[in-house]
């Protein structure tokens, strides 16, 4: 090859790399500079998130769907992705799958109403608490259940709750009660109460409310202290699950989590509550 065609492959060869790297440049810094926080929730765990149509009230659409995810939890995860400049990404997971997603990176986080329990630290971390929830009863107004003043009184009540909860363990404490099978959501423990399958739902706080709030024929049991459900601090901390040693996202979310007050939770809570599709 003599020297004029060799100057001219050479010519054509740094044009070719120039365009190749503008090109990848250009677009690389694009999706680089794009931060995503991919949270993970039922998106039927009312008052903490739920689905609806629209985008109405705040709304986040859902990843791969046509439909919207709201609530307790979607507001604190705007919270925490407008404090790290992330575009918030949420996707619905049922309930047991939320810790496994966690774990294999599906998604960064899972806010989600989980409680802060030893067992599910042996997989996944969690944060500081972002809500405190003490457990209660749900029973149908008219019943000898509602008469109850104690968790006592609710001797030889059928009782059910949500799967892997500490819910569903409380139940134990209840004298001579008849334990049914525990169900996937929240939606179908209020169906179970309602049909009659069940004459006690045990629950928290929020999950009681709402479920009040959108049936009227429902009622939550609060009893004097010494007289309700026994109780641990990890059973009612609720925290925010994050892939093992994945301390920066951590220390990211506690330092918002960690400027909020218990007045803070309750005014958000009231909100979804006031909001959820049901109560409309």
């Amino acid at each position: 090859m003599n020297l004029k065609k060799m100057l001219k492959f050479a010519a054509c060869g740094a044009m070719i790399a120039a365009v190749a790297l503008s090109a990848g440049c250009g677009g690389g810094e694009k999706k680089a500079d794009q931060k995503v926080l991919k949270v993970g929730m039922e998106c039927a765990y009312a008052p903490y998130n739920w689905s609806q149509t629209s985008a109405d009230g705040g709304a986040v659409q859902i990843a791969g769907s046509k439909e919207f995810a709201y609530g307790y939890d979607v507001i604190i995860a705007k919270k925490l992705a407008d404090s790290m400049g992330a575009k918030l990404e949420v996707h619905k997971i049922e309930w047991d799958g939320l810790p496994p997603a966690v774990v294999s990176g599906k998604i960064d986080a899972a806010i989600a109403g989980m409680s802060i329990t030893s067992k599910r630290k042996e997989t996944v971390d969690f944060t500081l608490p972002y809500y405190y929830a003490d457990v209660v009863a749900l029973v149908k107004k008219g019943t000898p259940q509602a008469e109850a003043k104690s968790v006592a009184d609710l001797k030889g009540a059928v009782a059910t709750s949500q799967i892997n909860t500490i819910w569903y363990d409380q139940i134990d404490q209840v004298p001579e009660v008849k334990k049914l099978p525990a169900i996937d959501n929240v939606p179908g423990m209020i169906v179970a109460l309602k049909s009659g399958k069940a004459n006690l739902i045990v629950t928290d706080i929020p999950t009681a409310r709402a479920a009040e709030f959108a049936n009227p024929e429902l009622t939550m049991l609060t009893f004097a202290e010494g007289k309700g459900f026994k109780t641990s601090p990890e059973d009612v901390e609720i925290g925010i699950a994050v892939k093992k040693g994945n301390k920066q996202l951590v220390d990211a979310m506690n330092k918002v989590l960690g400027g909020m007050t218990k007045a803070d939770h309750d005014k958000i809570m009231a909100e979804a509550i006031k909001k959820q599709p049901l109560a409309q």
